[in-house]
C-alpha cells in the first residue's frame, strides 16, 4: 500500500509552519518583504515541497537525499528567523513561538529520515518482484 502525502505528519506540520510565516511576512514593509521575508518564505515552504518532491521520487536513496534537502531548509529557515529578530522585524515573543515550532519538527523530520532509510535498506536486501 502507498503512503499518502496528506497523511504525513511532518509534511502536515511543515505546511503549517509555511502557511504561519507567510502570515507573518505580508505585514512586513515592501524592502523587508523583499530582501529577508522572500528568503524566509521560500526557505520555510522549501521545507514541506522537498517532502512532496521526495514522494516522487522512485528510488529511495532519491527520497532520503529529498528528505534530507528537507532538513537542510528547516536549518535555512531557522536562520531567517533569526536575522529577522534580530533586526525587528517580528518580535521576539513571535521568533521564539517559530523556533519552538522549527525545533519541534527536526526530530519528527528526523525520524521520518530515518524510517525512510530503514526502508531503503531493506529492500536492498530483498530481490524485486
Amino acid at each position: 500500500m502507498f503512503e499518502e502525502l496528506e497523511k504525513v505528519r511532518v509534511y502536515k506540520i511543515s505546511v503549517e509552519l509555511g502557511d504561519a510565516v507567510w502570515r507573518e511576512v505580508v505585514k512586513w514593509d515592501n524592502f523587508c518583504k523583499i530582501t529577508i521575508g522572500k528568503q524566509l518564505v521560500d526557505a520555510a515552504d522549501s521545507i514541506s515541497a522537498n517532502i512532496a518532491e521526495s514522494f516522487g521520487r522512485y528510488h529511495q536513496k532519491d527520497v532520503v537525499n529529498f528528505l534530507y534537502f528537507s532538513r537542510g531548509s528547516l536549518y535555512e529557515t531557522k536562520s531567517w528567523l533569526e536575522k529577522a529578530q534580530e533586526r525587528k522585524l517580528i518580535s521576539d515573543a513571535g521568533s521564539q513561538v517559530f523556533l519552538k515550532f522549527l525545533d519541534d519538527l527536526a526530530p519528527q523530520l528526523n525520524s521520518y529520515i530515518a524510517y525512510k532509510k530503514k526502508r531503503r535498506a531493506g529492500f536492498s536486501n530483498h530481490p524485486a518482484t
